[in-house]
């Protein structure tokens, strides 16, 4: 069985993933349960109030010729999470314990209970910016009249999970997507990357377990056992 705990917490699980849209994670794409396919970038942010008046206006005019230019829906999200500097403070303290010279030992120790105690009190939040960009093959079914749709109801057009040569036709026009957002973000002088497979899994996993990530991180897919 893929899943071999009690009866009571299999149930939990089955119930949990019912709110759960994702279908699966791979090729650095998320499909969804209805096939619609995913890719997601992380996009670098501007100090717009630092540029220059003919900057923000040209970043403005650069903004509005993007979304005009879109044929189709992306969708931008903020994501706001507490600064966790608990790598950093334990290098720090490794540093500290290595240390042969006593002063410099003395000032790592301060300096480490500085930063930690600033962090704590402060409650400084980091934030990372993405574009998702969406694809789903029944968009065409949209554009039909009511002819077509009614043909197509006995052709069993509807997918229940993509094939590999499925997969692979549709995400080309994903990847037409994608290439056109990276392009309208560089005008504006904004760096964006696509998240790979890994990255996405810890995106969901960090989004739908926001206090269990911070003590449980995310195992690599390469390490990953699949029962």
């Amino acid at each position: 069985m893929p899943y071999s705990q009690g009866k009571g917490k299999a149930k939990t699980r089955a119930s949990t993933q019912e709110y759960i849209n994702i279908s699966e994670i791979h090729d650095n794409t998320v499909i969804m349960k209805d096939n619609t396919m995913l890719q997601v970038l992380l996009v670098s942010s501007i100090n717009f109030a630092l540029k220059s008046a003919e900057e923000q206006n040209a970043i403005i005019q650069s903004y509005i010729s993007f979304i005009n230019s879109l044929d189709f829906s992306v969708q931008i999200v903020i994501q706001s999470r507490r600064l966790n500097i608990k790598n950093y403070l334990d290098s720090l303290k490794i540093k500290e314990k290595e240390q042969i010279n006593e002063l410099l030992k003395i000032q790592i120790k301060e300096y480490r209970q500085y930063v930690g105690e600033l962090v704590e009190l402060s409650d400084i939040v980091s934030k990372k910016f993405y574009i998702v960009v969406a694809y789903n093959p029944q968009e065409g079914e949209k554009k039909k009249g009511a002819v077509g749709k009614f043909f197509d109801s006995f052709k069993a057009v509807r997918l229940i999970g993509l094939k590999k040569e499925q997969f692979s036709k549709f995400k080309q026009e994903l990847d037409r997507r994608v290439n056109v957002v990276r392009g309208s973000l560089s005008s504006m002088m904004i760096n964006s990357q696509i998240l790979d497979t890994q990255s996405l899994i810890e995106l969901y996993y960090n989004t739908y377990n926001p206090e269990t990530s911070k003590r449980e991180k995310m195992i690599e897919v390469g390490k990953l056992r699949i029962e």
